[in-house]
């Protein structure tokens, strides 16, 4: 059956109860507890760093996720570069990660002064791949027997961490890629920034790895406004992170005594307000949007275009409503025609190795990523809760 682009967008203003208001791709929902714990965290006056909600926040999403501890920051991108820095990752140090990703990962490899390499995703999860994973440190790489570090034939760089994406929520093979790192002695960080309430094999995305950083940015499956935070397994290295985001400091009653370089990274108190209000209806969000995809499973089944669903053994929070064209002009056409109807929708990111600024890195063949990034288009994906 031929979908044309009109049927497409009457589908999505019949799901979203709208026959001619803009309708964006993901936009916050506030029904909850949020004006009235941000309320009380004025009135406490504790807006800033310090303050109760910040310590929930971090002890509810830690519950929620089955991570040992969780800390809080400033945003996700930030999480990432904290992440790549507790695992000693500096420069001339090399990064394995997709390419078909945020800009937010290959620019925290980039603070570190470190150099990412890219590796292929599989179709069926949009991220990493073990396999390609696999051949290319076969392929190129070395282990050193003195320092057990893996390093790259080419560059001779230890290659010091890897991280894969859980794309637009649908998890990777994440235990196959640590499997394979653990085989190498490389450190795992989950960018689990987009899959909040994303469960592979009964497990929460962001706690298979080394540590896992999960994004409440305005457009996230809850939000804080700005935010992030790291998920440890490890509850020593947790205690570091959070010394080193509140600027290092000694606790002392009244002196400003500081053992290293900090950073002043901690969550804000009224954004931790905001967020624990959205924890509290994560459930519910998670219901609407996994209703919407089965309304547009059903609705693209038997068309010429494919709907992204949750790869096997996963339960994805389906963050952003994927679907597939037959190829890049068709893609292109429906992008402007949706948008020119006051639709919202978006391309893939722009494949990390064709900005100016990597050009240069490493990479294999990206097959699947090309073929993706020329197909591919996020519809509205905004949780209904009625």
């Amino acid at each position: 059956m031929k979908l044309e682009f009109q049927d497409i967008i009457s589908y999505i203003r019949k799901i979203y109860h709208s026959q001619n208001d803009f309708i964006p791709l993901h936009a916050p929902t506030f029904n909850g507890n949020e004006k009235k714990y941000l309320n009380e965290c004025i009135d406490s006056t504790f807006v800033s760093s310090v303050g109760k909600f910040v310590d929930t926040f971090e002890i509810e999403i830690a519950k929620y996720t089955g991570a040992k501890k969780a800390v809080v920051c400033v945003n996700g991108t930030n999480a990432l570069f904290l992440a790549l820095k507790l695992h000693g990752v500096t420069k001339e140090s090399e990064v394995l990660t997709q390419s078909l990703t945020f800009i937010a990962t290959a620019n925290a490899i980039s603070y570190c002064e470190a150099n990412p390499i890219f590796i292929d995703v599989d179709l069926d999860t949009m991220g990493l791949s073990p396999k390609a994973l696999s051949d290319f440190l076969e392929k190129n790489t070395y282990k050193n027997p003195s320092t057990n570090k893996t390093y790259n034939k080419k560059t001779n760089r230890p290659i010091s961490a890897c991280i894969p994406m859980h794309t637009f929520g649908h998890p990777c093979k994440i235990d196959e890629i640590v499997t394979i790192c653990n085989k190498y002695n490389i450190p795992v960080i989950e960018d689990a920034a987009e899959s909040l309430g994303s469960f592979y094999k009964n497990k929460h995305t962001g706690t298979f790895g080394n540590i896992g950083v999960i994004s409440f940015n305005g457009n996230k499956i809850i939000t804080t406004g700005g935010g992030g935070i790291l998920l440890f397994n490890d509850e020593n290295l947790a205690a570091k992170a959070k010394h080193i985001t509140t600027q290092a400091k000694v606790p002392h009653p009244w002196e400003f005594i500081h053992d290293e370089i900090g950073f002043n990274y901690r969550m804000p108190n009224i954004n931790a307000a905001l967020g624990l209000a959205q924890l509290e209806q994560i459930e519910s969000f998670l219901s609407s949007k996994r209703e919407i995809a089965k309304k547009y499973k059903d609705f693209f089944k038997e068309s010429n275009i494919t709907f992204i669903e949750e790869p096997k053994d996963s339960k994805s929070n389906y963050w952003l409503q994927t679907i597939l064209f037959k190829d890049k002009t068709e893609r292109d056409a429906f992008l402007k025609f949706s948008n020119e109807n006051k639709v919202m929708t978006r391309p893939a990111w722009e494949l990390m190795n064709k900005l100016e600024m990597f050009k240069q890195n490493e990479t294999d063949s990206l097959k699947n990523s090309i073929y993706l990034a020329e197909r591919l288009v996020n519809i509205p994906s905004s949780p209904i809760i009625l």
